[in-house]
């Protein structure tokens, strides 16, 4: 079979981006394809655009293909340098060194290593300094973004594991994490679990988002209800004017200041993204009983 080449563009993390890379995945979505991908053409990615590639590469080789990334192709040097910097990179072929910066360090899970998985998130992402959160306000939040990882092993049904990278960016006072599986998806998953009932099959995925939302659900079959393991984290997201954002199938959950909104997207693919955005200002976070001012 012919190497096929897919060009990667300038990907941010709009849902035009999001679109972008699920075409991406439409692309390679097949088993025995060997995959080249250039980067003639790209100017900027963004860590959900990073954490989706690296999964999507061991997509490809589990379905027995192969994945070569170009490195000569990619003459931007500030995008060069930041996959150096995660460890991306070098990852994927390209020997470099990755180093302490501002990046979240790209990450494969191959298992749920609870140990690993929250020291990564405790001292990697919300304990680095960034965001100004006291000792016990940053464990929480890190055990509960731990559920984002125990639900893709637990409920996705994924083969390849999960994937992780994260950015501080100074000038727009942002700190963003993605996580990405490329399991069922939320969707699919609520639709099996309530397939008993003859109208599962016809919920939509902006339905079945706002139900793996609320809190209690779950689709533990040994009575854990545990939703998504997200009250916390959008409490905080929201009082931080951040975002969260999900995207699974043909489903979009977003989480910002101004509420909770789920829609149905044209473009889907198998899996799911979760992708935060927190703000770095001033304010120094607590819960309510720790001292005043209160989270």
């Amino acid at each position: 079979m012919a190497q096929r080449v897919i060009q990667i563009p300038t990907l941010n993390d709009s849902p035009t981006d999001f679109g972008r890379l699920f075409g991406i995945w439409s692309q390679a979505n097949d088993y025995f394809e060997d995959v080249r991908f250039d980067f003639s053409h790209c100017g900027f990615l963004r860590p959900n655009a990073v954490a989706f590639l690296g999964g999507l590469a061991r997509l490809i080789e589990s379905r027995m293909g192969s994945v070569v990334f170009d490195w000569g192709t990619l003459r931007n040097e500030k995008v060069m340098t930041n996959l150096c910097q995660n460890g991306f990179a070098r990852t994927f072929g390209y020997p470099s060194s990755s180093w302490d910066g501002h990046s979240i360090p790209y990450r494969e899970d191959l298992t749920l290593d609870m140990n690993s998985i929250m020291d990564y998130l405790t001292y990697n992402w919300i304990g680095k300094g960034w965001v100004h959160v006291s000792d016990r306000l940053r464990d929480a939040i890190a055990g509960r973004m731990w559920e984002i990882y125990n639900n893709a092993f637990e409920h996705s049904g994924t083969e390849i594991g999960v994937f992780t990278c994260g950015q501080h960016f100074r000038y727009y006072n942002d700190l963003i994490l993605s996580v990405v599986d490329f399991g069922q998806g939320i969707p699919a998953k609520i639709r099996t679990f309530a397939g008993r009932d003859p109208r599962a099959q016809d919920l939509p995925a902006d339905a079945c988002l706002r139900w793996a939302f609320t809190r209690g659900k779950s689709t533990c079959t040994e009575g854990v209800a545990r939703g998504l393991g997200l009250d916390l984290l959008k409490e905080f997201v929201q009082i931080n004017q951040g975002k969260l954002e999900v995207y699974s199938n043909d489903g979009y959950a977003i989480i910002d200041k101004d509420g909770e909104r789920y829609e149905n997207r044209e473009i889907s693919f198998e899996g799911t993204v979760v992708h935060i955005t927190l703000r770095c200002d001033e304010n120094l976070y607590r819960f309510s009983d720790e001292a005043d001012p209160p989270f």
